[in-house]
């Protein structure tokens, strides 16, 4: 099934040979194509181990491994313009519960899924580490969303 040029309109980071990384917070970096696939539920992952922000206080960096897990309806998150999107926090001063809530109602946003659910597991600083997890379910799903935020407590240990 190859996709149409109609279908990959939008889609402008892909396949560029120079980048410029966003020096901002910049969620209109996100691009999203269409699912080819709607009336089958499945999960989409991403895993990114290299997330960095600011501490909005201090300034000094935090790191993290922010997992991204969503069932698609009508788009997908193209991946690319999603690392950009990531890295774009890196200057980006925000508490990590934040950052998680942040990145979750953006790709909400764009997406509109069935099912979407971020975690943050961030490196400890002073000797606490700290695991925010935000998600979201349609109707549908809204069950599921609730068991899923309480089966997160702990998780990560």
């Amino acid at each position: 099934m190859t996709r149409t040029e109609a279908e990959l309109q939008g889609i402008d980071l892909l396949g560029q040979s120079a980048q410029n990384y966003p020096g901002t917070y910049s969620p209109q970096i996100l691009e999203a194509f269409p699912n080819k696939h709607p009336g089958n539920d499945y999960m989409v992952t991403f895993n990114c181990p290299e997330f960095t922000s600011l501490c909005p206080k201090t300034g000094q960096p935090d790191f993290a491994t922010i997992i991204i897990n969503y069932i698609p309806d009508p788009r997908l998150v193209e991946s690319k313009s999603l690392k950009l999107y990531l890295f774009s926090f890196r200057n980006h001063g925000d508490f990590h519960e934040d950052c998680v809530n942040i990145i979750m109602k953006d790709l909400q946003k764009l997406m509109e899924p069935i099912y979407i659910e971020v975690k943050g597991i961030f490196t400890p600083r002073g000797g606490i580490a700290i695991y925010p997890f935000a998600n979201y379910g349609n109707k549908e799903y809204e069950d599921m969303a609730k068991k899923r935020l309480f089966d997160s407590i702990g998780a990560g240990l």
